[in-house]
C-alpha cells in the first residue's frame, strides 16, 4: 500500500507528463513549415491571444542555444516551467 505523499507524487508526475505531452503536440502542430523547430512566428500563431512582448520575453527565456528557434528540449522547458500555458 502506498502512502499519501507517494500517491500524490505519482499522480502529479502523470499530470505533468500529460500536460507536457499536450504542449509538445501543440508545438508540433505549430511547426507549420515542418522543420522540427518552432519559430517566434509559429509560436505567435499558437498563442495569438498573448501580447507579442510577453511572447517574445518567454521565447527568449527558453531559447537556450540562442538560435531563434525552439527545439524539443526548449519546448519541454517552456511547458514544464509554465512560461507558456496550455492552449487547450
Amino acid at each position: 500500500m502506498r502512502n499519501a505523499p507517494t500517491t500524490f507524487a505519482i499522480l502529479f508526475a502523470g499530470t505533468t507528463a500529460a500536460f507536457t505531452q499536450a504542449f509538445a503536440q501543440e508545438a508540433l502542430d505549430a511547426d507549420t513549415d515542418g522543420d522540427g523547430f518552432v519559430s517566434p512566428a509559429e509560436l505567435q500563431t499558437l498563442y495569438a491571444d498573448l501580447p507579442v512582448s510577453e511572447l517574445a520575453a518567454g521565447f527568449e527565456q527558453v531559447d537556450i542555444d540562442g538560435d531563434g528557434l525552439l527545439n524539443d528540449d526548449e519546448i519541454a522547458l517552456a511547458r514544464e516551467s509554465g512560461i507558456f500555458p496550455p492552449t487547450g
